[in-house]
């Protein structure tokens, strides 16, 4: 039996921190579509395998950019 690796989900807060980014330019990245992202409640959730991959410079195929919500 093999050992799976969990991904993390960073709330906002945690996922600028582990960026050393502004908050508006993390907004920014994900209204872009840099990073993917999911909305909930009054901050996003975001994967650290996702933040990984932006961080490597990976670019995201054919993926809309997120969606504002009201």
């Amino acid at each position: 039996m093999f050992l799976m690796e969990k991904d993390m989900v960073l709330t906002t807060n945690e996922a600028i921190e582990f960026l050393k980014i502004s908050k508006p330019t993390f907004l920014k990245y994900i209204h872009l579509g840099r990073i993917r992202a999911i909305k909930a409640g009054k901050g996003w959730k975001v994967l650290h395998s996702e933040l990984n991959r932006f961080l490597k410079g990976e670019v995201i195929s054919q993926t809309p950019p997120a969606e504002r919500v009201a």
